[in-house]
């Protein structure tokens, strides 16, 4: 009954209180009478309405001095004080009424005590409530999530009341590094030494640890996650305190911590008049819009205002997802932006041109491609005929179309290849600078190569977060496999400087730092989900690491540098990488040879190709096995359209 009462809303509280004092009044009337006159029966010596006058003169009072506005479960003693200041003014009312209007007078002395009854029974009602309210409260919050809060300053403080009032968290202490906080109670929560976290967690069964430090410097909180990751219990990141106390963040925001967090990279820092330098005020273009990276530049691009922006996309579906959140972000812009959703491949070079000199194009960024290596290294003509050719015919569009800047997005994986795909990327590289090379072409030719980026579709990192969550396991290939990090917001500016940087076909490459060891990258986020990591040599663990295998084509380590040719730019960050390149003439030769194959289907014609246009290529020997000995797929492609 009483939490039905609880999850009322206010104003039937409020009436369910005043109901009470509709009851308590008359009775403390009676009581005040018995104990002054030693007549316990009823009506006693007055009639029965005296009775009910008492409440109808004091509950108006009770009104308008404010005692039904307050929160019961958050009431004070001081609300006495309020309660006498309303019973007084309604003893000496009633008093005063009855002899005015000549009625049956109650004794004096009997008006003393019922203020003091009054004041009692007013008084401890509503602090009984308080006490079965909070206690309601106390039960549901036993029910919550046990945490402890990392940081015991302000942003802490108010992470605990905020947690208090939502329905998920229950804060159970601080831990803090400020020696001058520790052993003090906070809202009711000692402050402990970072020390005494293993112990707290054993004692009240934490779950989770909340860093309430939103305004602690990167490296900083980078060694705090290395110290909780030991603990196994889930580690989230509070919003930003401004956020929260604002009103914009909800408590159920709290984050998971970022890819990047766990990494421990710096971000490169953009330079603005770089990142303007193409787009400001332009028309730009970027194919594959709807992909990971061509969707994020979408967003980056927005913020540098340009005049008009084309979507080109070939899946309907992905076109759509980004023209829709694209023009939810365009609406909240304090500029107007164009924005235009085309559907079309790359591999058309009609369509491309149409629209590039419709809308008058002056940067084109060039992000469609297919990816994923294992799945090109078993649909390779598909794979040249759109990463490779679907550049030769956007470029050719560009230049047809007088298009100022074309930059294309490569990878790591174009560096000496052992795959297809990365051969089919480097060969696109190259097909930029034979363009590059012609004197009577005006576009400004340029590419960009880096690594993985994180929370792409094809990134290890979704992948383990899915089957973190699945409860395992966690499919890592090789327990020696590493690879070069970004995120995609930082690959996305790279792409919009470089291109600013480029002009005679220049490949840059990106300072990543040192790679990460992918086993590395998995148990961390094993651990930092609350979690143990089961593996050989660790049996107990809850997550299993399962290794899986080289997949064709894979490598170990990735590289971003065919040769050690380098030199720097502007960019503290960004490197130019000199290689070695086939001359206009040379190229179209290969490109024919290319085009011939693919036209065939030929797989071998395919791969000779590409091993003589691409520094270091070597296809993987289960590739070639599988190529080469499985007649009946290479014969009868109809049947088995997915290996074309």
């Amino acid at each position: 009954m009483l939490k039905r009462i609880a999850n009322l809303p206010r104003v039937f509280k409020s009436l369910v209180i005043l109901a009470a004092d509709a009851v308590l009044l008359p009775l403390a009337l009676w009581t005040a009478v018995g104990l002054r006159l030693g007549a316990w029966s009823f009506p006693q010596m007055h009639p029965g309405w005296i009775y009910l006058l008492f409440p109808l003169i004091s509950i108006p009072i009770f009104i308008r001095v404010g005692l039904y506005r307050a929160v019961i479960r958050h009431i004070e003693e001081r609300a006495l004080i309020a309660v006498a200041v309303a019973v007084t003014i309604s003893v000496w009312l009633y008093a005063g009424l009855l002899a005015l209007l000549q009625l049956p007078a109650i004794p004096r002395g009997a008006l003393v005590i019922v203020w003091l009854i009054a004041v009692i029974y007013i008084g401890a009602s509503r602090f009984l409530a308080r006490a079965a309210l909070r206690n309601i409260v106390s039960s549901e919050s036993r029910r919550k999530i046990p945490v402890v809060i990392y940081g015991a300053g302000s942003a802490g403080r108010a992470l605990a009341v905020a947690l208090r009032a939502g329905p998920q968290y229950r804060p159970v202490a601080f831990v803090d590094d400020n020696a001058a906080l520790r052993g003090l109670q906070i809202l009711g929560l000692r402050v402990y030494e970072t020390d005494r976290l293993p112990g707290l967690i054993d004692q009240f069964g934490v779950r989770e640890v909340l860093l309430a430090m939103p305004s602690v410097g990167r490296g900083r909180r980078i060694e705090i996650i290395d110290r909780l990751e030991s603990l196994h219990v889930e580690v989230r990141v509070i919003p930003g305190m401004t956020e929260l106390i604002g009103g914009d963040v909800k408590i159920s925001d709290v984050r998971e911590i970022e890819i990047d967090e766990l990494l421990g990279r710096d971000s490169v820092p953009p330079d603005h008049q770089l990142l303007d330098a193409d787009i400001k005020g332009k028309r730009v273009m970027i194919t594959g819009a709807g992909g990971s990276i061509g969707s994020e530049l979408c967003r980056q691009i927005l913020l540098q205002r340009p005049q008009l922006l084309v979507l080109y996309e070939q899946s309907e579906f992905a076109l759509y997802s980004i023209e829709q959140e694209i023009l939810q972000i365009v609406r909240a812009l304090p500029h107007p932006v164009t924005v235009l959703p085309v559907l079309g491949s790359v591999q058309d070079e009609a369509r491309a041109f149409s629209i590039m000199a419709r809308y008058r194009i002056q940067t084109v960024y060039h992000a469609a491609a297919y990816k994923h290596v294992p799945i090109v290294e078993f649909n390779i003509t598909e794979g040249v005929l759109n990463n490779t050719f679907g550049t030769y015919a956007t470029a050719s569009a560009a230049i047809k179309a007088g298009v100022d800047a074309f930059v294309l997005i490569s990878t790591d994986k174009a560096v000496r290849p052992t795959n297809v795909m990365g051969a089919t990327k480097r060969m696109a590289e190259l097909v930029l600078q034979a363009f590059a090379q012609r004197t009577n072409v005006r576009t400004r030719f340029s590419m960009v190569r880096f690594g993985n980026v994180l929370g792409s579709s094809g990134s290890v990192v979704p992948l383990f977060r899915k089957q973190i969550a699945a409860g395992g396991p966690i499919s890592v290939t090789h327990p020696d496999i590493t690879r070069y990090f970004m995120t995609i917001p930082e690959a996305a500016q790279l792409v919009i400087q470089a291109g600013a940087m480029g002009g005679r076909g220049e490949v840059f490459v990106l300072d990543m730092g040192a790679p990460v060891k992918v086993l590395d990258l998995a148990r961390r986020m094993v651990h930092l989900s609350g979690f143990s990591a089961r593996e050989e040599g660790f049996s107990d663990g809850e997550i299993e690491i399962r290794f899986t295998g080289l997949r064709p084509g894979e490598k170990l380590y990735e590289e971003l540098l065919i040769g050690d040719n380098v030199s720097k730019t502007r960019h503290s960050k960004i490197m130019m990488a000199n290689e070695v390149c086939l001359s206009p003439e040379a190229m179209e030769i290969e490109l024919q040879k290319l085009r011939r194959a693919c036209a065939t289907n030929d797989h071998a014609a395919i791969l000779q190709v590409l091993g003589a246009s691409v520094s270091g290529f070597c296809p993987d020997d289960e590739i070639k096995d599988h190529l080469f000995h499985a007649p009946e797929l290479r014969e009868s492609p109809v049947a088995h359209p997915t290996l074309h």
